[in-house]
């Protein structure tokens, strides 16, 4: 069975980027494989430093993913700082990954044109998601085009550790592009970012949800002429929750003219009102049972932990790092036999001198 490993920060409200961009495509996959999805609070720390917000968040993603369809029993579910070890070989891993190589990072400098301020955290950025991803032996990491350049620093962090160590201490993973993923815009007409504050969250309801949709930006043609579908912001986000037949007869109402920008957004409006109804009230209904919710994330973390001691352990040996609590192993023992006895043999060097 496959491992499949992604996940998704908890940095503010998830919208309907992150739905057609990951988290659709993240509850498909958990029936697939062996799925590992984690709520990655420690990259959220790169551009929130507010304790009570990232809890938040971590709270507010776990219960999107659940009402939205992940099942707890088919997929690891776990908050990313729960498995400390994430951290542990991420530091590892930046010891053997030169500094040129993450100044060639398209993310990092993405990021910074977006305003984001610069810090070493947003800078390492890939090497901690490299540490995520090996951590668990991923053969398929979901990620869409704009991430194929971290899989690859990923790959290049597991071949040097390996090549030093002369073993395969870590499985070099394959990228699994999400090719046929849209890009959703934003109700400014870019790309759908929290970044840019344009977006329309997943759970968005009432008044708020009406108000986003009805701001979205169109051109200015006037109501009774024809208009282009394929060129309207609105229209791209129809696309994304009508069939192919409801997409054609809407499309047709644009060019015959006498549809208005405005009667394509009440559709829209329509249209996501409908799609997550149903989830809409199952996370109500979670949020009122939040400690199911945190039990969920420990029970997930477990595990996680669990797993990722498979590949830390061998890590750790390989380095030669000292953890007193393991010496009751054979291999530390033997380590510990071999130290006494060049001790011991330099003892005799000194004391024959």
């Amino acid at each position: 069975m496959k491992t499949i490993l992604s996940g998704i920060q908890s940095s503010g409200k998830l919208h309907l980027g992150n739905y057609f961009g990951a988290l659709r495509q993240h509850i498909q996959m958990q029936e697939e494989g062996d799925a590992f999805y984690f709520i990655a609070n420690y990259h959220s720390l790169t551009s929130i430093n507010d304790g009570e917000e990232i809890y938040q968040n971590t709270i507010d993603v776990a219960l999107d993913y659940l009402a939205l369809g992940l099942d707890p029993d088919k997929a690891t579910f776990f908050a990313q700082s729960d498995v400390p070890q994430h951290a542990e070989l991420a530091w590892i891993l930046g010891t053997f990954c030169p500094v040129s190589l993450m100044e060639k990072g398209v993310a990092y400098k993405d990021k910074v044109a977006q305003g984001l301020k610069p810090n070493i955290g947003l800078f390492t950025y890939p090497i901690l998601q490299a540490a995520d991803i090996l951590m668990y032996n991923a053969d398929l990491v979901p990620v869409g085009q704009d991430q194929k350049q971290n899989i690859e620093i990923c790959r290049d962090l597991a071949g040097k550790f390996n090549h030093n160590y002369g073993d395969e201490y870590l499985k070099l993973p394959e990228p699994y592009i999400l090719e046929s993923v849209a890009v959703v815009p934003g109700i400014d007409g870019q790309k759908m970012s929290k970044s840019y504050g344009n977006t329309i969250g997943i759970f968005d309801e009432g008044k708020e949800l009406k108000k986003k949709v009805m701001s979205i930006e169109t051109d200015s043609t006037p109501l009774d002429e024809p208009k282009d579908p394929e060129s309207c912001n609105v229209f791209a986000l129809i696309k994304l929750f009508a069939d192919e037949e409801k997409q054609n007869e809407i499309a047709e109402k644009y060019r015959a003219g006498g549809y208005g920008y405005g009667h394509a957004k009440k559709e829209l409006l329509g249209m996501i009102e409908e799609y997550f109804a149903e989830a809409r009230e199952r996370r109500k209904e979670l949020e009122q049972d939040l400690d199911t919710v945190v039990e969920i994330l420990v029970e997930g973390g477990r595990k996680a932990r669990k797993r990722a001691e498979k590949v830390m352990g061998p890590v750790r040996e390989a380095v030669g790092l000292f953890r007193g609590h393991y010496f009751t192993t054979n291999s530390h023992k033997a380590r510990i036999d071999k130290l006494s006895s060049r001790i011991d043999k330099i003892k005799l060097k000194e004391a024959l001198q």
